[in-house]
């Protein structure tokens, strides 16, 4: 395996070490704090970030995989073409990074990540985090599994 291959798999597990910390803080946050808050202005905060730091933090493995490849990426839109991207297995160059079964609860928490970063009133809907929440908790194993298969797929180059 070369070097650069190397470098991207240990980059991979390092944030997917991060992901398991974030995943693990959101359901520390609703055993703790939300037990004892409830569902606050205050508490939607704390999710809210979590729930972008997951998205962010897995998009640049994302990132990372884009420009080991070379992919070009609209920059207009570059997040979202970016894991439209990642869903295409590419003959001859690369697998698919995230599935088709992943896509959709991705696709959830990206557009709300655009949604925090660019929303500045502090009120979050409740009904919309417990939505995202419901995602990422069915989304998180499957993007494991993807994870795992891409590995895979690199250490076989």
């Amino acid at each position: 395996m070369s070097e650069k291959i190397s470098d991207l798999v240990a980059l991979i597990h390092a944030h997917e070490t991060r992901l398991e910390k974030i995943r693990s803080s959101v359901y520390s946050v609703l055993e703790n704090e939300i037990k004892q808050l409830g569902k606050t202005p205050a508490s939607a905060l704390i999710i809210a970030g979590l729930l972008e730091n997951y998205y962010t933090c897995l998009e640049t493995i994302f990132v990372r995989i884009s420009q080991f490849f070379e992919n070009h990426l609209d920059p207009s839109r570059w997040h979202s073409d970016l894991l439209q991207k990642m869903t295409l297995n590419i003959p001859g160059i690369r697998t698919a990074a995230v599935s088709d079964e992943s896509f959709p609860a991705l696709l959830e928490l990206l557009k709300f990540r655009h949604f925090k970063r660019y929303y500045f009133d502090l009120e979050y809907d409740w009904d919309r985090l417990d939505f995202l929440l419901l995602k990422l908790q069915k989304v998180h194993l499957l993007v494991k599994r993807d994870l795992v298969r891409f590995i895979e797929f690199l250490e076989a180059i």
